[in-house]
């Protein structure tokens, strides 16, 4: 699909927004919500397919290798220009390798990260050793008239001078034009090095683009005493081993300053002078690495999709069973949703990664729950005696705050999440938001618009959905203060584990060091393993086992820069084992520090930002209790992963802080009735109101979870062991989450407002002042 339609669908679209929103709900605002739903879902279709075509894969599920590499910076500070010349010339190292479409791509001032897809096991090290060593910068002198001395040695007269060699010289022409090869005598050994470079720059001059460089002062006494002894000759400029430039030598140059002159074109000046500056000349360091093999990227790819339509699929079948007609409208709007949604990662070039198809995944559960919201609105307001018609409106009505409040509190964190994150991690917070995103204008407009319309043309006439879970009258704030001992007592369990096993808690991402996944094609025992590393000194090294099918996994943590010692002593020491790396990962310490550190951050940021819209939208006391809330389901699941003995690794980040908004959000929803109880102007103390709004949305509390739970079970389950600590953090943290939206953070509300000294018609009075968001009926 070309630009140009992009925009004027988008501009349609658009116009289509405004005109609904303006117009009052009847007619015309059903036939304006079915075209927006129509071309939204026809333009999300165009642009899915073919998928084979718009789908770009990541390095975990295409298998690959990921490099972060650093400039060390030397006497010299390192400059956005250097930079860009450093992935020049890495550019070109990577290309030696072949492969598809490498990424190479600078991260911040001072590294570069090269993706390369489908590199083969056996050449990481080999590409591990050209990408680590420093650039290799030469001025070397070319033959004196080489040009007959070449056709001489064609001919078969003459011999090559034992000091020089023959190598082609690629000159660059205007763009669109093929460059033009050159066959130069150029000498084995450098006349002078590139070291003595200091400074270098291109700018239009008389002559046209001149490139200017600056020698040290040994540098420039020797480039004297070269260009004097050879002025009439070319002098070829070698950067690791590919002839850049060979300007000739018009005149012997002292002073340590010199000109270039040539047919250069203002890029191939510019790329000269980035040349000649050298940023590679001081050592780099590779930082980061990582590597998944193609076969273990598509098993874990197939698994995660199986454990997807899975998930749908259950989903579906329980939402249709337990809602009925009501539950047909859920599942239209569910797939239309994640229509949307696999439309708009495509068209945002959205590079799919483990992490980001479980965000998908989970996007399943949290779109129903919007769904689940109105409905059991819709039930209490037929229960009231209200006709079909203005119980559907009302429900919307009222669900609205809860859909929003719940929704951007979420989004909240997917934002920050997005900020500091990095890598996979950054593809599940796109999924998570634009799925967020999808979900409220499904949700509002496509599931509104198609009840109204069954409604309003009288085709239903009454609906009927399954009651499992009664209205009930537990005194949940009373037990507020033994669920508080039993979190104390569990959080102290998992802090006392935490602090017992120390770096243990920590994966490579963190610590820094190797991870090694082996497998192999016959059972391997992990005493075997030790027994082969003991000659390395590595057979205390942690070791796990596990099987996935028929395969059987070894994987090993070791220090920085073992992992070739490992594989290669495992190989030697088990010969019949049939071992093959699957996966990869060397990370060090600077960047595991970082990780650590973006990761409090990302944290800090989220439960910041989170206190202030709860404050704005609530009052302090429910944003403390949120907050609350949100650091006992993190801290939680932390504790219960350290007592389960996994570690926390960077895809564990994600994890949490998807806890973090899945726990805000179901906090959000009853804060949302316990705010409607308290400006209703109800009778009752404040405890009686809030119980009776938790008791209100128990149904709906139960359901979301239930729902949501499901497709990250199926992913556990049956997702493969990459997503199996991934998937466990969520399931804790939905678990904890749904516990702590009724036990913790409403008893906080009820504590924090009675240690105030609050009154409850203060409190009532603050609460209905926030209450009032814009109307429903015109902002849906």
């Amino acid at each position: 699909m070309t630009p140009a339609i992009t925009f004027f669908i988008g501009l349609v679209l658009l116009v289509l927004f405004g005109w609904y929103f303006a117009t009052d709900f009847g007619p015309r605002k059903r036939l304006l919500a079915t075209l927006l739903m129509v071309l939204l879902v026809v333009f999300s279709i165009m642009t899915i397919w073919p998928p084979s075509q718009k789908v770009q894969l990541g390095l975990d599920i295409q298998g690959g290798t990921s490099f972060l590499i650093r400039l060390i910076q030397g006497d010299r500070p390192i400059t956005k220009n250097n930079l860009d010349q450093a992935v020049e010339v890495i550019r070109k190292r990577v290309d030696y390798f072949g492969g598809g479409e490498p990424v190479i791509s600078p991260v911040g001032t001072d590294r570069i990260l090269v993706q390369i897809p489908g590199l083969d096991p056996a050449k990481i090290i080999e590409a591990r050793q050209q990408l680590s060593r420093v650039a290799k910068l030469e001025f070397r002198l070319v033959y004196p008239d080489d040009g007959a001395r070449l056709r001489a040695i064609d001919a078969g007269t003459e011999v090559i001078p034992p000091e020089y060699r023959i190598e082609t010289y690629k000159m660059q022409q205007a763009e669109g034009q093929k460059p033009v090869e050159e066959r130069l005598l150029v000498k084995k050994k450098a006349d002078l090095g590139g070291d003595r470079v200091t400074e270098s720059n291109a700018y239009y001059g008389n002559d046209g683009w001149t490139v200017q460089l600056k020698f040290d002062s040994e540098g420039a006494k020797k480039f004297g005493q070269i260009t004097e002894a050879n002025v009439g000759h070319r002098f070829a400029i070698v950067l690791d081993g590919v002839i850049q430039s060979a300007p000739s030598i018009r005149t012997a140059i002292y002073g340590g300053d010199a000109i270039i002159t040539g047919r250069f074109g203002e890029q191939e000046a510019r790329g000269l002078a980035s040349v000649l500056e050298n940023p590679l000349q001081t050592p780099v360091s590779v930082e980061e690495e990582r590597s998944v093999s193609p076969t273990l990227g598509l098993d874990s790819i197939r698994a995660s999709i199986f454990a997807g339509l899975l998930g749908l699929a259950i989903t579906l079948v329980l939402v249709m069973v337990y809602y009925k007609f009501a539950g047909l409208i859920a599942n239209l709007v569910l797939i239309v949703n994640i229509i949307l949604l696999m439309g708009a990662l495509t068209m945002f070039n959205f590079v799919l990664t483990l992490p980001g198809i479980a965000g998908i995944i989970l996007t399943i559960g949290l779109a129903v729950d919007a769904s689940v919201l109105i409905y059991e609105r819709l039930r209490e307001e037929l229960a009231l005696g209200k006709s079909l018609k203005i119980a559907v409106q009302t429900a919307y009505e009222k669900a609205f705050s809860s859909i929003l409040d719940a929704n951007v509190t979420t989004l909240i964190t997917a934002a920050i999440l997005f900020w500091k994150a990095s890598g996979p991690i950054k593809g599940f917070a796109i999924s998570l938001t634009l799925g967020i995103l999808a979900s409220l204008f499904t949700a509002l407009i496509v599931g509104r618009n198609l009840f109204s319309w069954f409604v309003d043309t009288g085709k239903v006439q009454r609906i009927s959905m399954l009651h499992l879970i009664s209205s009930k009258n537990i005194n949940f704030l009373g037990k507020g203060f033994i669920a508080t001992m039993c979190s104390l007592a569990m959080l102290i369990a998992g802090g006392t584990a935490f602090v017992i096993r120390g770096d243990r808690n920590f994966g490579v991402d963190f610590r820094g060091g190797d991870l090694l996944s082996l497998s192999a094609a016959k059972t391997v025992q992990v005493a075997q393993i030790r027994e082969a590393l003991k000659p390395i000194h590595l057979d205390n090294e942690p070791i796990q086992q596990s099987l996935e099918g028929n395969r059987n996994f070894i994987t090993i943590r070791s220090p920085i820069n073992t992992s070739d010692q490992v594989s290669k002593a495992i190989k030697e020491h088990i010969p019949n084992g049939e071992f093959k790396v699957e996966r990869e990962e060397r990370v060090g310490a600077l960047v595991g520090g970082e990780l650590a550190r973006n990761s409090l951050w990302a944290l800090g940021l989220g439960i910041f930002g989170i206190l202030i819209y709860v404050t704005f939208r609530f009052e302090l006391s429910f944003a403390v209790g949120a907050i609350v809330a949100l650091l006992h389901d993190v801290l939680m699941t932390v504790g219960v992963f350290s007592l389960l003995g996994r570690e926390l690794t960077l895809t564990m980040v994600g994890a949490v802080l998807t806890i973090a908004g899945y726990s805000i959000n179901d906090t959000i929803v009853v804060y949302d009735r316990i705010r409607e109880g308290l400006a209703s102007g109800r009778r009752g103390s404040i405890e009686q109101i809030m119980n009776e709004s938790i008791n209100q949305t128990l149904s709906r509390t139960i359901l979301t979870s239930t729902v949501t739970l499901i497709p990250i079970l199926c992913l556990f389950f049956f997702g493969g062991a990459v997503l199996r600590d991934f998937s466990l953090a969520i399931i804790i943290g939905v678990v904890v989450g749904t516990y702590s939206s009724i036990f913790i953070a409403s008893p906080i509300v009820l504590w924090w407002t009675r240690a105030r000294g609050v009154s409850a018609s203060s409190l009532r009075r603050e609460v209905t002042q926030k209450s009032t968001v814009t109307s429903p009926s015109s902002a849906s």
